[in-house]
């Protein structure tokens, strides 16, 4: 018992968890509405490794455990060059439009809020970033993720 809880708690100090999103929504069914909520948030470890999970309950404590799961289950490995990323990428996911650029050492992180939160978990320090496209935060963070992806 010692044993998973000593685990638990160095896995929980290895990853930084930022909640991104936490979305209230309801189902109708025969006897009322049925709330529950989405969350959706980005584990890293500022090392280069870095997911996303999106966990759904009728509380925000289980969500919030589920997406973190799920995250950690998920994780990528992001090359880092002297504290950006190798070169410029555009990409485009559904309707969102990510523009990541490297930036010179003491720029320090130039992004949007979706996009900033998963460049930082990721352990980036330098970068200048463009949203385009749209302001749905979920398809930003989505969408910055593959864009990651691609400095393989």
């Amino acid at each position: 018992m010692a044993n998973n809880e000593a685990r638990f708690m160095q896995e929980a100090r290895e990853f930084d968890e930022r909640v991104i999103q936490v979305n209230r929504v309801s189902k109708k069914t025969k006897g009322g509405n049925r709330m529950a909520f989405s969350v959706l948030l980005v584990v890293g470890d500022k090392k280069g490794r870095v997911g996303v999970g999106l966990g759904k309950a009728r509380d925000v404590a289980s969500a919030i455990r589920k997406a973190s799961a799920y995250a950690k289950k998920h994780l990528i490995t992001v090359p880092i060059v002297r504290g950006t990323i190798p070169h410029d990428v555009l990409i485009k996911r559904g309707a969102a439009k990510i523009l990541l650029k490297p930036a010179p050492e003491g720029s320090g992180v130039i992004a949007g809020g979706a996009v900033r939160s998963v460049v930082e978990a990721a352990g980036i320090l330098n970068i200048s970033s463009k949203v385009l496209g749209t302001k749905n935060q979920a398809s930003n963070v989505y969408a910055t993720l593959e864009a990651l992806t691609t400095f393989k």
